[in-house]
């Protein structure tokens, strides 16, 4: 009987050991698998972009375009990530200023103005507010406000300018015909970019005792209208500065001063591309790019946009669309080396919508 007992109280304490294990296994914590990718892309750090464009053209989507490859291969070389806003005002100033305002709505860390019109908006509303601003394309930021200096902008903004020098592309007017007699003007009176440009180019003309008309319009069929009255005029060569709303146009003038034997030579490489006789300026792919790396100093270096000088570009690149230079008449190979003393650089072109990538 006690033997009995015996067994059975060993069997009871084996029998609650069993049931102590089971409760310590059931009690160890569940091993979580984590993602090393999911990992690594939660240490990134994140930077909020704003990019907004003035229009849709081929000169300043490509700036956009090269703004946007760059920052991408910046942020998987600095480890961390530009999250871009991107918009179009196509030269509304009530939709830039709603633009605008969502960007500080959503706490962008950063705004990219292309053009002037875009970039003096972003300055006005950004007034007060800890948010920097890089411009991009603007061709006189000391002119338009933007900046106490180029080399000391001063506030909370700074960015790329496309200085144009006008002078060297009337040099090239004259050096592919020494007996021109009139110039046509033709820009957009209301473009901030064409201000100092067109004083300059009436300057240029004025000593050399040459006779200019000025042909302005402010949407493309006031620009068309003027390019007819350029034709009726006969004047010998048209001249226009980075003029967004010329370029805009430009797709619907070019056969129309073409097949009237004039030469519309321009301060772009994007009015080339559409149809011009010739662009001259600075390549917008590199200002594209060098607006990127100023972004990239801001927010990752940290720089202060009030002392990051304003840069600009060399402007001596002339391309010519050699469909236009046919039809004129001329020819590219002898033009090469009439322009070879004026530029740094001669390329050619041929009349498309927009630049390959």
């Amino acid at each position: 009987m006690k033997k009995i007992m015996k067994k059975t109280a060993a069997l009871f304490t084996v029998a609650a050991m069993l049931v102590g294990l089971a409760g310590c296994a059931a009690a160890q914590p569940q091993k979580v698998s984590v993602d090393p990718v999911d990992a690594a892309e939660s240490a990134v750090q994140t930077f909020k972009v704003g990019i907004c464009n003035y229009v849709d053209d081929a000169s300043l989507n490509q700036i956009v375009d090269n703004i946007e490859a760059q920052l991408e291969t910046l942020g998987k070389e600095n480890n961390v990530k530009f999250e871009i806003e991107y918009d179009n005002c196509n030269a509304d100033s009530n939709v830039l200023n709603q633009i605008v305002a969502n960007f500080i709505a959503n706490d962008v860390d950063l705004m990219i103005g292309v053009a002037t019109p875009v970039a003096m908006t972003m300055q006005s509303l950004t007034e007060g507010k800890d948010i920097p601003v890089v411009f991009a394309a603007v061709s006189d930021p000391e002119g338009a406000g933007l900046v106490a200096s180029n080399d000391a902008p001063g506030a909370n903004i700074t960015g790329t300018s496309d200085y144009l020098d006008t002078n060297a592309i009337m040099n090239l007017i004259f050096a592919n015909d020494p007996d021109a007699k009139k110039i046509g003007l033709l820009y957009d009176i209301g473009q901030d970019s064409s201000a100092a440009p067109i004083e300059a180019a009436k300057e240029y003309l004025d000593e050399k005792g040459i006779e200019y008309v000025e042909y302005t319009g402010t949407n493309v069929d006031e620009i068309a209208l003027a390019a007819q009255s350029i034709v009726a005029d006969g004047v010998d060569a048209v001249f226009t500065p980075t003029d967004n709303t010329v370029m805009t146009a430009e797709l619907t003038i070019y056969e129309t001063l073409a097949k009237a034997g004039i030469p519309h030579y321009t301060g772009a490489d994007s009015f080339a591309l559409n149809g011009a006789f010739l662009g001259y300026g600075v390549d917008y792919a590199n200002l594209g790019v060098e607006t990127a790396n100023m972004v990239k100093g801001i927010l990752v270096d940290g720089n202060d946009p009030s002392s990051t000088p304003v840069m600009t570009f060399d402007n001596g690149t002339a391309t010519i669309n050699t469909d236009i230079c046919k039809e004129l008449g001329l020819n590219y190979d002898e033009l090469n080396k009439i322009f070879e003393p004026y530029c740094v650089r001669i390329q050619e072109i041929t009349t498309a919508e927009s630049f390959d990538k």
